[in-house]
């Protein structure tokens, strides 16, 4: 049996984490022991761990497979692994790490996310050298920290830190073909290292409210004036799930929605975003400044916010940056017309015009002649999001990614 440590920046439930779950429900406890270690964050991936069993004692898999119910996961919260530590925390985290793989003794380090993989990848140099130890890193990473939107200088030293790390590391795994090409070109390491595995679900998993329920749920949570309409149905919801980071574009849908306001007159339509996060404040003031507090509501974070997706009319997602979204899977898994930005994966899984529509970052003007074209155009809507859910099902199972992820761990 192979030990596994799983080593992750964040505590708080996100992409990284979204991957983690995903994948661990899906490793046979007779052939790994796992373990996950997190850093800062409220611990929702560590309650999502703890429930883990319980979901997958649920799944066919298990009733062929009696041992899933034997899955022991155990959890650390590291103290000092934090998104952006500061240079003495930097250090204490490596200190901490190392202890941690000196008491673990893994024979796989799996790390996921840029600080992770930074400074994981140190701790498991020195962890070598000290105790001779055989040990195999992977890095995954959903998206690299040195395309974001920020300083030049900033992105320079993230990406010599990848570059850096990158000898420390055995296999590096990104989930869309778009980074691995801009790894390969910037020579951040050799093409035999690295290797794109997307992302993928298991839509039986997926408990989604039907549609009129999802509705009457965001209808009760919105702060906005109610709007008057005979039937429910008449009532449109153009909405997205995102955190609150700069990178997901939150201000150009905000901005397309004063366009949308302005010019195309849609009183019975309302623009939901679900989510949290620091960029928070500087959204409510754009909603003040456009005058749009009866128009778009941010209904904070909602745990498994993919449920009440079909509660939205059109899903929108305005990033700056992603890498492969796990939200747009979702998004297809509900069978909705999806707007997107031509970013990371998503060219790679959506053609646009086909399963949803692709325009380019931070263009509120074509985002909101977009969504006015969806919301007026149903029938052909509703085919792209059929094609889209066809597509899914073939293309991005959690089959496939677990398949080829259990072919990098053997």
């Amino acid at each position: 049996m192979k030990k596994i440590l799983f080593l992750i920046t964040q505590s708080e439930f996100g992409g990284a984490q979204r991957f983690l779950v995903e994948l661990i429900s899906h490793l046979d406890p007779e052939k790994y022991k796992i373990s996950i270690a997190a850093g800062e964050g409220n611990d929702e991936l560590f309650q999502k761990i703890k429930n883990l069993k319980q979901e997958v004692s649920q799944q066919k898999s298990v009733r062929k497979k009696p041992e899933f119910k034997n899955l022991l996961i155990k959890t650390y919260k590291l103290a000092k692994l934090k998104r952006t530590p500061s240079p003495i925390d930097a250090v204490l985290s490596i200190f901490e790490i190392f202890n941690l793989l000196k008491e673990e003794k893994p024979d796989i380090l799996f790390l996921c996310s840029t600080t992770a993989g930074v400074l994981g990848s140190v701790s498991s140099f020195f962890y070598k050298i000290l105790t001779h130890a055989n040990i195999q890193v992977i890095y995954r990473i959903g998206g690299w920290s040195f395309l974001d939107p920020r300083p030049i200088w900033i992105n320079k030293t993230l990406f010599l830190a990848e570059k850096f790390t990158s000898f420390l590391k055995d296999k590096i795994i990104v989930n869309c073909e778009n980074h691995r090409e801009i790894a390969i070109k910037n020579n951040l390491c050799s093409p035999e290292k690295i290797t794109t595995i997307y992302n993928g679900i298991d839509t039986k998993r997926l408990n989604f409210l039907p549609k009129g329920i999802a509705k009457k749920f965001i209808l009760q949570r919105i702060t906005i004036t109610r709007p008057s309409f005979s039937k429910l149905s008449e009532l449109s919801f153009v909405g997205t799930v995102a955190n609150f980071y700069k990178t997901k574009g939150l201000e150009y849908l905000i901005r397309a929605v004063h366009i949308l306001d302005t010019e195309y007159k849609l009183p019975h339509t309302k623009y939901i975003i679900i989510g949290n996060g620091k960029e928070r404040k500087k959204l409510e003031l754009l909603i003040k400044k456009y005058n749009l507090k009866n128009k778009i509501s941010l209904l904070g974070r909602i745990p498994d916010a993919y449920r009440f997706l079909k509660g939205f009319d059109v899903f929108v997602l305005p990033s700056l940056k992603e890498g492969f979204p796990w939200i747009i899977l979702e998004a297809m898994a509900a069978e909705l017309p999806i707007i997107a930005t031509k970013t990371g994966a998503l060219p790679e899984i959506i053609k646009n015009g086909k399963e949803g529509i692709l325009i380019e970052p931070k263009n509120s003007p074509v985002l909101a002649e977009k969504i006015y074209w969806i919301l007026t155009h149903q029938q052909r809507a509703k085919n792209m999001a059929s094609l889209a859910k066809k597509k899914l099902k073939k293309e991005f199972t959690s089959k496939k990614m677990i398949k080829k992820i259990n072919e990098l761990l053997a």
